[in-house]
């Protein structure tokens, strides 16, 4: 069985304030037409299919588009919810579309349930895992510890479970919306990070032939089974590295996995300058970077007049101005935010407690600060799927 493996396509979002809708409708006839050449038998998308819980009419009419023309090509489409979805918008008339052979999968419950296709060597069940918020889904689950590892390995226990009752050598999908030990992040990834603790191993999905992955924005290879397709489009000025593809996979009739990576449209490539000003708007090894959109690390001691302007005139598409003035790492002047690159926002806390009173929170304390972190992430969760 022949499955193209997408995810991450966030429509309704915006690029530093430059609508992408018109790309992400060109990525929609890319993947139609991606499905048609290369006799696609079932496309998975694995979560954000929105770019937030209430998206934009226009998002939403975009994505109607991408159902109806998946839908006529008579090939089985299974699409799971994101951290950035809501699941229940996201699901609405769920039972109704599943007969267009559109398998939408929002409910945690349902995770041992598969959608089961058939090809010359026999099943293929594809189990849908949408994103689970640790705090929302602990009683679904019966887990004694809230975190993103015990709630996965429940449900990937269900999964197991299903999987053993049907008949030998059924091969199995499974998509899942998580952060994954060895994968690597960017800054368009909004954090799912709870009680510090976000990544889950890849042996949580141990037993199953694939596992399409969704929320990394990089495609990425975690193992040969378990692997990122990474957003078709580039969301931040960090993912200027990046190669926006899918994922071609091949199921043979022993479940071995073979897989391709197939290039996305790029609208327009990303460039990151780092330097002062007048270096910038003179260095001739950077006129390839005139149509690219541009952000500007400016490293000039003391900041220039009109940066913007002046760097428009040679980079029109410049979205993005950064002062960074070069100083010895002692400078007082050091910013904030360079001082706080990399850390979580528990380990921020414990840093400020440890400014007040001059030394950090004991392990109880530290215990009582996570506790804190979670609820408030529950909360806005679930304030965000009730609006």
């Amino acid at each position: 069985m022949r499955v193209l493996h997408t995810s991450d396509w966030h429509l309704g979002r915006a690029f530093h304030r430059v609508s992408m809708l018109g790309a992400q409708s060109d990525f929609v006839g890319h993947l139609v037409t991606t499905v048609r050449e290369h006799a696609v038998d079932a496309v998975v998308v694995s979560g954000d299919v929105y770019d937030r819980a209430v998206p934009p009419l226009a998002a939403v009419e975009l994505f109607d588009d991408a159902l109806h023309r998946l839908a006529a090509l008579g090939v089985p489409t299974v699409m799971i919810s994101g951290n950035h979805d809501s699941a229940r918008r996201l699901g609405v008339g769920a039972g109704l579309i599943d007969r267009a052979g559109i398998h939408l999968r929002t409910e945690p419950s349902a995770a041992g349930t598969p959608v089961v296709l058939a090809d010359p060597h026999g099943d293929v069940a594809f189990y849908g895992l949408p994103y689970l918020e640790p705090a929302l889904v602990k009683d679904e689950f019966a887990v004694d510890r809230v975190g993103h590892e015990a709630v996965l390995g429940a449900a990937m226990d269900r999964v197991r479970a299903d999987l053993a009752g049907r008949p030998p050598g059924t091969r199995s999908v499974v998509l899942a919306h998580a952060f994954v030990t060895g994968g690597q992040a960017s800054d368009s990834e909004r954090d799912i990070t709870v009680g510090g603790v976000a990544a889950v191993p890849a042996g949580v999905f141990d037993g199953v032939d694939y596992v399409a992955l969704g929320h990394l924005h990089g495609c990425q290879t975690i193992t040969e089974r378990v692997r990122y397709s990474g957003s078709p489009l580039a969301y931040s000025f960090s993912e200027a590295g990046h190669r926006k593809s899918m994922w071609l996979v091949d199921l043979d009739a022993e479940g071995s996995v073979t897989a391709e990576r197939l290039d996305c449209p790029v609208p327009r490539p990303l460039a990151r300058l780092r330097g002062a000003l007048d270096d910038l708007l003179a260095d001739p090894a950077l006129a390839r970077h005139k149509d690219a959109w541009v952000e500007a690390t400016l490293t000039d001691p003391v900041r220039p007049a009109d940066p913007m302007a002046r760097l428009t005139e040679r980079f029109p598409h410049t979205l993005s101005l950064v002062f960074d003035p070069e100083r010895a790492p002692d400078d007082p002047e050091v910013s904030y935010a360079r001082r706080l690159a990399g850390r979580s926002d528990q380990q921020i806390a414990q840093d400020f407690v440890a400014h007040v009173r001059g030394a950090g929170p004991d392990e109880q304390e530290a215990a009582v600060l996570g506790e804190a972190f979670d609820a408030v992430r529950a909360d806005d969760a679930v304030r965000e799927v009730a609006r």
